[in-house]
C-alpha cells in the first residue's frame, strides 16, 4: 500500500473523526466551499469543521485560498492524485453516496 492510500486510511477510515472528514471531503469535491457553507450543507457543527479542515489541509488533502471566514477549500493535487481510494474507502464505510443535506 502507497504512502497516499495510508494517509486516506488513516484519516478517514482509522480516526474518530473519520466519517466527519469524509463527509467535507466529499462535499468539497463536488462544490469547493467556506467552513460556513460546508457546515450548513453537512449538517456538522460550524466549529467541528473548521477543526477538520485544519486536518485535511495540515496532511495534504485540501488547497485553501483566501483567509478568515471567506477562506474557500479545494480537493488537493494529493486529493485528486488518490480520488479512487478515497471513493473506495467511503464506499467501504457505507458513504457511497451524498450524504449532506444539500
Amino acid at each position: 500500500m502507497d504512502r497516499d492510500k495510508k494517509i486516506l486510511l488513516w484519516l478517514i477510515a482509522g480516526s474518530r473523526g473519520g466519517v466527519n472528514r469524509a463527509l467535507i471531503l466529499k462535499y468539497i469535491i463536488s462544490s469547493p466551499s467556506n467552513a460556513n457553507r460546508i457546515s450548513i450543507a453537512t449538517g456538522i457543527e460550524y466549529k467541528t469543521v473548521q477543526h477538520h479542515l485544519g486536518i485535511l489541509e495540515k496532511n495534504g488533502l485540501l488547497s485553501a485560498v483566501g483567509d478568515k471566514y471567506g477562506k474557500t477549500y479545494f480537493p488537493s493535487e494529493l486529493l485528486d492524485k488518490n480520488i479512487n481510494s478515497f471513493n473506495e474507502i467511503c464506499k467501504d464505510m457505507g458513504l457511497d453516496g451524498d450524504e449532506y443535506k444539500n
